[in-house]
């Protein structure tokens, strides 16, 4: 005898008919994602055990979570509290979701992709969110993969789009960042840079890396870089390796503020002033490179205008619009006073340094 219909679940009908909980979600409620002859097994066994469809709970299943899930990638449980990346997206993104009366799921993981899979799996099996938004996509990263499986889950990956090949993505324009970044220390004088470069299982930094050593090829520049964890820790750590080259280049570029914070103590702890023997570079801007003594010349992108450029895309996903590959809006490099000639060189012809700050628009 059939179990009633009240003790009855989606898992219940899943574990019996050996298919997912999305792939009955999808079958009890007529939606694409299923074959027909999944969809017959899942009415039948749903049937043989007591399952009933009625208004109510149809009515249940179609409704809508008002709820975006969004899983962070931490080295570290600390590293939230400093992220201003994540912090100033999650901000942006819930500026527009909240004029909508839609809210943020947040999880965070020390796990790696492979815990923020499992997490998204259980969203999408419980239906608990309406759609996805993916951040700190690796190489071979399993969640393009379990999205790909899911083609009508609505989803947008924050990456690089040659890693994503054709899921919904808000990309930034890493490569032309890099050469912006090179061009200006070209055009102060430098002919010798580091590069204090992220993790190498993100396609942003291969991107970055890549582009940084052609432009100081075509410029006739060298470049050495160095990978860590964009951890003040590791800015500091990896900078004072560079210093201790017989050979040590006359400026540092960093992947992110926490690095380049690092490496600006690390410099001054060593008795170096910056800019006069050494320049600094940060490629994320925030508050504290604003702050700093002295003030860090930074890459800048307005990290919350992607956030709400990401709720905007997402909220046309659920309401059934197409969305591709989208570009934010271009890096732009605000000079301030970490970055100056090398000591003892000529002042350049059409330096695009000073004193005072200034903006570059990217390449």
């Amino acid at each position: 005898m059939g179990a009633s219909k009240s003790t009855i679940t989606i898992a219940d009908v899943a574990k019996a008919a050996g298919v997912s909980t999305s792939a009955v979600s999808y079958a009890l409620n007529g939606k694409k994602g299923v074959s027909e002859k999944t969809r017959a097994k899942v009415l039948s066994v749903a049937e043989s055990m007591g399952w009933r469809p009625n208004s109510a709970a149809k009515s249940l299943s179609d409704s809508r979570t008002r709820s975006i899930g969004v899983v962070l990638l931490m080295h570290d449980t600390d590293e939230f509290a400093s992220g201003n990346y994540n912090m100033e997206c999650l901000a942006g993104l819930s500026s527009v979701l909240e004029s909508v009366d839609y809210s943020i799921t947040l999880r965070m993981t020390t796990g790696g992709a492979s815990a923020a899979c499992r997490i998204h799996r259980d969203w999408i099996e419980s239906g608990r969110v309406d759609a996805h938004m993916v951040l700190g996509v690796e190489f071979d990263d399993p969640r393009l993969d379990l999205f790909r499986s899911h083609p009508n889950v609505p989803v947008l990956f924050l990456a690089q789009e040659q890693t994503t090949r054709g899921l919904p993505t808000l990309y930034s324009t890493d490569a032309d960042g890099a050469r912006t970044v090179v061009r200006h220390l070209h055009e102060l004088g430098h002919t010798h840079i580091a590069r204090v470069a992220g993790p190498e299982q993100y396609m942003h930094t291969l991107i970055r890396d890549s582009a940084t050593m052609d432009e100081c090829a075509k410029l006739g520049m060298r470049c050495d870089c160095l990978h860590g964890e964009y951890s003040r820790e590791d800015g500091a750590r990896l900078t004072i390796m560079f210093l201790g080259f017989a050979d040590r280049p006359t400026a540092i570029v960093y992947d992110g503020d926490s690095q380049a914070l690092g490496g600006l103590d690390a410099v001054q702890n060593r008795g170096l002033a910056v800019p006069d023997d050494i320049s600094l570079i940060s490629w994320d801007d925030s508050a504290a490179c604003r702050s700093s003594v002295p003030p860090l010349t930074a890459l800048h992108r307005d990290v919350r205008s992607i956030g709400k450029k990401a709720g905007r895309l997402l909220l046309a996903m659920i309401d059934g619009e197409t969305v591709g590959a989208v570009p934010e809006d271009p890096y732009t490099l605000e000079v301030r006073g970490s970055t100056a000639r090398p000591a003892g060189s000529a002042e350049p012809v059409g330096s695009a340094g000073s004193e005072d700050s200034a903006i570059l628009p990217g390449a």
